[in-house]
């Protein structure tokens, strides 16, 4: 869907919350990074680590959208976060004892004339100072340059109230800094802070923090480890298969982003200005001139990949290959939002390190059930990690190509057995088998264990009521395979079935058998639950339709080709 960018702040959050609409984000992005990246460079001192802020911020954005009160002014709320987000930059960093000296030194000052060098350094902490009501108004009219009568609407005031709030607010940033010695008139402040309270962010930041942010978002809202012992009615985060990667790890990858978007930015340049080249005559001077200068960074580029072929480096030489761009653009096409941060292989290995957290945490139980030994439960928990890690790759091609079902059930029947016989020879034909059943029943274990904390009476009352939930949720699984055709050991908790991921047809259908299978439950339970623990376990079942409904959405989402 095309976005309006002349649409206000909350209308873009509606779009992107409500739609996922990557265009709205970008464009959020697009009109803010510049109030982020400048606040965050005063703070931290460091191009870099204000990139980091950058990127930090707007998955803050992303992940909580949907949670900003629809009175939120965007541009205070995101100045607050970048603060936060900036001093935590500077305490990892150890840069504190700096900006402290920095500090000392400008209130040792004596009556100094303040321009901006004296200002910037203290700029944050002073504006930190205001309340939240007169901060918002000196950054929509000073960082910003809105109206009086936009700042006005957006404090809900009028325009005369505005003018007088943002005056009083100046005069309050103005007393905090002649307190530090550095004198300056209101006026002198005022046309300091338009001048020089933004910056431009570096060319091809706001493509990688867009970029950055939603991947980290979709994944933060996955989870931080596949806790699936409360994915099946999941009441505070939906929880899948792919577990999340945070914002912090996102941004370690970015280094090779901003290389390829800078290159691709100084190719795209030379396009133009050939394509511009009958442009009126008071523009070709310019024109030509950053030509040239385009011409003379690409020949840079080249020579410095010259001077590297004797030992390589894959980033390195990635900025003087202009012609890889154009082979990558046509690969951008078959890859995905999640394979654009496993393509580093620190993060790869991150992800598949959660997916081993994840599954040790379901099989735990089976562990112990087995016997197993420490060595044998991390092999198997490799094992699982593994076969996860496998099928994401699967379930991208297969969305790519849209084969028949027969083919599909054929693909992960093949990755299934190869399981089957790694399991085998782990843990032997006894221990298969016991894993075999265990993984069939996982359904009625988890639901029967969640919902024991929902059930009246004490624990021994609890534990027998879910043993026999447990086992009426077995016989049902059973009948219900049966009725619809389905082989005994058929995966009946969506979200551990790939093929419910790669397919929205056969993720409904097993919607449905689900919906089905607690249906009748339900219809039984009533011989050992009471009238009010049977209307809380219709409630359950809702909100494990529709959880696992989103998380089948989010995964096929995040495992989707799509096109930069």
């Amino acid at each position: 869907m095309l976005v309006n960018m002349t649409a206000n702040d909350h209308e873009l959050l509606r779009q992107f919350t409500r739609e996922q609409s990557q265009d709205a984000f970008t464009a959020l992005v697009n009109r803010h990074l510049n109030l982020v990246y400048t606040a965050a460079l005063r703070q931290v001192r460091s191009p870099e680590l204000a990139k980091e802020v950058c990127q930090s911020v707007f998955t803050n954005l992303a992940c909580n959208a949907a949670k900003l009160n629809p009175d939120t002014v965007l541009t205070a709320w995101l100045y607050q976060v970048t603060r936060h987000a900036a001093i935590d930059v500077v305490r990892r960093e150890a840069r504190r004892q700096a900006r402290e000296q920095i500090a000392f030194q400008m209130s040792g000052m004596n009556d100094t004339s303040a321009d901006w060098t004296h200002i910037e350094p203290l700029l944050d902490e002073a504006m930190h100072s205001l309340d939240e009501t007169d901060r918002t108004a000196i950054l929509l009219r000073y960082f910003e340059n809105k109206s009086l009568r936009e700042i006005g609407e957006a404090l809900g005031a009028s325009e005369d109230a505005a003018q007088k709030r943002v005056g009083r607010a100046l005069e309050r940033l103005r007393d905090f800094f002649c307190k530090r010695k550095v004198t300056v008139g209101a006026s002198g402040l005022a046309t300091l802070l338009s001048a020089n309270a933004i910056q431009s962010a570096p060319a091809g930041l706001a493509g990688t923090v867009g970029a950055g942010a939603l991947v980290a978002s979709t994944a933060v809202s996955t989870s931080a480890a596949i806790t699936i012992t409360k994915t099946i009615a999941m009441t505070t985060i939906q929880k899948i298969i792919i577990t999340a990667v945070a914002a912090g790890a996102i941004a370690t990858g970015a280094y090779q982003a901003r290389q390829t978007s800078r290159l691709r930015t100084q190719v795209q340049l030379l396009q133009q200005q050939q394509e511009q080249s009958a442009a009126p005559s008071n523009q070709v001077q310019a024109l030509q001139l950053e030509r040239d200068r385009a011409i003379n960074a690409l020949a840079a580029l080249a020579a410095e990949n010259a001077a590297l072929k004797t030992n390589p480096n894959p980033v390195l030489k990635l900025r003087g290959e202009v012609s890889r761009l154009r082979r990558e653009n046509a690969e951008i096409g078959s890859t995905n939002a999640l394979s654009k941060v496993t393509s580093n292989p620190e993060m790869r290995k991150l992800l598949r390190d959660q997916q081993k957290a994840g599954m040790a945490m379901i099989y735990k139980g089976f562990a112990q059930r087995a016997k197993l030994t420490p060595e044998q439960t991390d092999k198997l928990n490799d094992l699982l990690a593994d076969h996860i890690m496998e099928n994401v790759g699967h379930v991208t091609t297969l969305l790519h190509d849209k084969p028949t079902p027969e083919q599909m059930n054929e693909l992960f029947a093949a990755q299934d057995a190869t399981l089957k016989e790694a399991v085998q020879a782990l843990l032997g034909p006894d221990g298969q088998a016991q894993y075999a059943d265990y993984t069939k029943n996982l359904l009625s274990t988890l639901t029967a264990e969640q919902f024991k904390g929902m059930m009246t009476g004490d624990d021994a009352a609890k534990q027998e009521k879910a043993k026999q939930l447990s086992q009426v949720m077995q016989e049902e699984v059973q009948t219900a395979l049966a009725g619809a055709g389905l082989p005994a050991d058929y995966q009946t908790l969506p979200m551990l079935n790939f093929r419910n991921i790669a397919s929205e047809q056969a993720g409904e259908q097993s919607l449905k058998l689900l919906d089905d299978i607690y249906q009748h439950a339900v219809a039984r339970a009533g011989s050992f639950l009471s009238a009010g623990e049977l209307a809380k376990f219709q409630e359950f079942k809702t909100t494990a339709i529709n959880n696992n409904r989103a998380a089948l959405t989010m995964n096929r989402t995040i495992m989707a080709p799509i096109s930069n």
